[in-house]
């Protein structure tokens, strides 16, 4: 048991936990938000490894046959930290602001309803298969929130970077709303019958 908690998709999943503090790190050094250019470029390496990291751990643990349930429960929690966390450091720092947060608050309310829905179904031994649209809506939103990050540093180089990172995210709202209302749909049928 401890060695299946310890094999290498599951620390790549511990790693993007640890990225998540290491992120919020760049945006307060100076004591306050007030994040540097440097900071920033740092900070968007830290979400591209970390990104990386959500497609190994699971694609590793299937190929080596190194599945586990620690692995299960975190791989999730993971992904919603890293997301989460950087969607409000972008609106603090007012990246994204106005009809923009609404975006951002659309994807976060999304993913705690889904995982409300999968924990009461994951009760009854329903499991709901990831589909293939929601996949992409988790590569859309990845990078949206990578052109987020690059912000103001990545203007400089590119003037359109926060600009399209907006984009991206309402494009990834709009897809997390269809692909909830897939989970919910899927999920309803289960609710309806053990009410009846």
């Amino acid at each position: 048991m401890a060695s299946r908690a310890y094999n290498i998709p599951n620390l790549l999943t511990y790693g993007r936990i640890l990225a998540v503090p290491l992120i919020v790190l760049c945006f307060f050094l100076e004591g306050k938000l007030a994040i540097s250019n440097t900071a920033r470029w740092v900070a968007l390496w830290i979400f591209v490894i970390a990104s990386i990291t959500d497609f190994l751990d699971g694609y590793l643990a299937r190929i080596w046959n190194q599945t586990s349930n620690i692995g299960r429960m975190l791989d999730p929690i993971a992904d919603k930290l890293l997301v989460a966390s950087i969607l409000l450091l972008v609106a603090a720092d007012q990246t994204i602001a106005g009809w923009s947060i609404w975006a951002a608050i659309t994807i976060l309310c999304r993913e705690i309803l889904v995982s409300g829905l999968r924990e009461y179904l994951a009760a009854l031994k329903v499991s709901v298969p990831v589909t293939r649209i929601a996949k992409w809506k988790t590569t859309v939103q990845l990078v949206a929130i990578a052109f987020l990050l690059a912000g103001p540093a990545g203007d400089e180089v590119f003037p359109y970077t926060t600009k399209t990172g907006i984009g991206l995210l309402w494009i990834a709202a709009i897809l997390t709303i269809y692909t909830g209302y897939d989970y919910f749909r899927a999920g309803l049928k289960h609710i309806v019958d053990d009410e009846e």
